[in-house]
């Protein structure tokens, strides 16, 4: 973990005036397809998925879908991929765990403890997303600092524990005006959830709009703590 933890350290100070497509490059250079992106369809991740469409370098590209996403985050799915002329693969949770959880703990179970809803978001998203990154060298993310209390001291490359590989979070600098304005620039298209007061959109029971200044993640599982509002795909260890 100590040579993780330097080379690290040398990759961000290399990086650190790097653009957000010069970040990804190095990393698709360097690595080639043992470097994947985890989309969730979100405004940053759209933008991280234009940028690997313009970067004329081979990627690997994903989503989790946990079976209980809004309707538009599936057409952004078909938007994208046409748009772009990719496919972005899909991985799904394990049916028999599913199954097993829904019957033991009700179909609404992550309301009833954070326990519950950290069970559902590792059967439904942690578990898959293990699958996912076996035999890969890292992954990118469209992690913003400004975006939660819990991300306010990530770097531009990380050292993952949960997965053992590179995490690299290219927007992590970025504001939200930053990303509007490239989202905009570019015609990128966007779920239209975001028009509609949803900053941040994950499963539909646990996601909601938020009030004008309420914080940029309040719509996701709001009925928790700010400082556990995390799902495990990026919490530290």
């Amino acid at each position: 973990m100590e040579n993780n933890s330097q080379y690290v350290d040398s990759l961000n100070a290399l990086l650190n005036d790097s653009t957000a497509e010069e970040i990804i490059a190095h990393f698709l250079k360097e690595y080639g397809s043992r470097f994947c992106f985890g989309t969730s369809l979100g405004a940053e991740d759209q933008v991280i998925t234009y940028m690997l469409s313009q970067s004329g370098l081979p990627f690997d590209i994903f989503t989790l879908d946990t079976g209980r996403l809004f309707p538009e985050t599936y057409d952004l799915i078909d938007r994208t991929n046409a748009k772009y002329r990719i496919k972005i693969k899909t991985m799904f949770p394990d049916y028999g765990e599913v199954e097993n959880m829904v019957n033991e703990h009700g179909i609404n179970l992550f309301y009833k403890s954070i326990d519950l809803r950290k069970q559902c978001c590792q059967i439904r998203k942690l578990n898959p997303l293990k699958r996912a990154l076996e035999g890969k060298a890292g992954w990118f993310t469209g992690l913003r600092r400004s975006q939660s209390v819990t991300r306010t001291d990530m770097q531009i490359v990380e050292w993952d524990a949960n997965s053992a590989m590179f995490k690299v979070n290219p927007l992590i600098n970025w504001s939200e005006e930053d990303v509007w304005n490239y989202i905009h620039q570019n015609k990128i298209p966007y779920n239209p959830l975001h028009d509609k007061g949803f900053p941040s959109i994950g499963c539909q029971p646990c996601t909601r709009a938020i009030e004008k200044g309420e914080d940029l993640r309040a719509g996701r599982w709001w009925w928790e703590n700010p400082d556990t509002k995390e799902c495990g795909l990026h919490a530290k260890k």
